[in-house]
Order: C-alpha cells, then structure tokens, then sequence
C-alpha cells in the first residue's frame, strides 16, 4: 500500500455514521467516513488513473457469516463468486446459524473496491469450513490485513477464523454482521468473548448494507495504517 494513500487515509477527518432504513442497515461503531468513500458500483471495470496504491484484503469467518454477500455489496466491479450447492454428504459438518442456507464458497470470493479514488482494495473472501483451511492459508499470502465477520447467534464458530488470523500474524478488525433478531452485546463483552486485543478494531455492520460495509472497511484500512507507522 503506497504511503501516500496511507497517509491521506489516517488524515481524513472524522463524522458520525449514519444509519439506513429500517433494520437492513448496522451502525458503525464510532468509525467516521471524513473523504474516504468507496466508489459505488459504477466506476466501471478498469482502476481509476488518480489510484496511488493497493491492498489485498482477505475476508474472513465461519460459514454462512456474510462474506459473500459483503463482497458482493462493496464491489466495484462484478464479483467473482464460486457458490456451490450443499450436498447431504457435508449435512454433518457443513453446519450454518442459518439452517436454510442452501449454498456455501467452494474456493473464493472476489471483489474490488476503490477508496477515495486513490487506494484499491483487493477483497478475498476465504471458505468458513475448517476443511479448507489449506486453502485458506493460500489465499492469504500477500494480504495487508483482514476483515473477521462474527454472528453473535453463534460467537464460538468465529474462534477458528480469528486463530487463524493470530497465527499467521496477520493484522485485522471485526466485524459484527448484524441479522435479525440477533443478540446484541455491549463492545466489553465482545471483545471479552473474543478474546481481542485492546487495538483491534471492533464495529457492526450489515454486509447487505453498502454504508456500514465500506465503513468496516475503512476502520480495517485505518487500523493497517496506524500499525504501519507504530513498526
């Protein structure tokens, strides 16, 4: 990531979030978008001549957490998805909070989305069973920093994910993807049951929701910075 893009990052200045309508939308946690704003889905196919610097981004969690569909809702571009119908064979350890979940990420996700018109985000959303871990690991060779999804319907099969993260050294924030009819917690209690760092990010999202996705993003992005300059 070019060091003129992080810099203009960390500089924006600072707004409270709003919110969507409804219960569609999560509310940032004290993340404000100041000049940085993700581009939409309408800047077309090609990077932006203005972009200065790049990131690969993996996108974490267990399955049915929302990766894909919070990809697919920052992306820029058209995502690549690699959905594949569950079979009765993985009945038995393909095991979502969401029992109607018909489909799981078989490989990947892909998505790109451009913050403030300068820094490209790489996103990479990884497979939630523990099975694909190989792969997992392969995926995020390069990667800057990572986005871990929770579902507080089922805080524990985050565990893996945020292990995985710790051991492979990999900076990142968390995310709560906030669903219907989801328990809600205060950030102490969270961040108690997750066992985080007091400097690790921690803010809610809908991953339907563009706003509170880009804003997510934006918190990681920060966060990659500060950890950056302390080093």
């Amino acid at each position: 990531m070019a060091s003129k893009a992080a810099s203009e990052t960390e500089a924006s200045s600072s707004s409270a979030p709003g919110e969507g309508p409804g219960d569609d939308t999560g509310q940032g946690a004290g993340q404000g978008t100041g000049q940085i704003t993700g581009e939409g889905t309408t800047s077309g196919k090609y990077v932006r001549s203005s972009v200065a610097g790049a990131a690969k981004i993996m996108v974490v969690g267990p399955l049915g957490v929302g990766k894909t569909t919070f990809i697919g809702t920052v992306s820029e571009i058209k995502p690549l998805s690699t959905e594949a119908v569950m079979t009765q064979a993985g009945a038995s350890v393909d095991v979502a909070v969401d029992r109607a979940k018909a489909t799981t990420t078989v490989a990947l996700d892909f998505g790109r989305m451009t913050l403030d018109g300068e820094l490209v985000l790489y996103l990479f959303g990884t497979p939630g069973q523990q099975r694909f871990l190989p792969a997992w690991r392969d995926l995020a060779r390069g990667a800057l920093g990572a986005l871990a999804l929770v579902d507080t319907r089922d805080l524990t099969s985050s565990f893996d994910a945020l292990g995985h993260l710790e051991d492979l050294g990999l900076p990142f924030a968390v995310a709560v993807n906030v669903f219907p009819g989801s328990p809600l917690h205060s950030d102490g209690e969270l961040r108690a049951a997750l066992d985080l760092l007091p400097e690790t990010p921690l803010v809610t999202c809908d991953a339907r929701d563009e706003r509170s996705s880009v804003m997510a993003l934006i918190a990681l992005v920060r966060h990659l910075v500060r950890a950056a300059e302390s080093s």
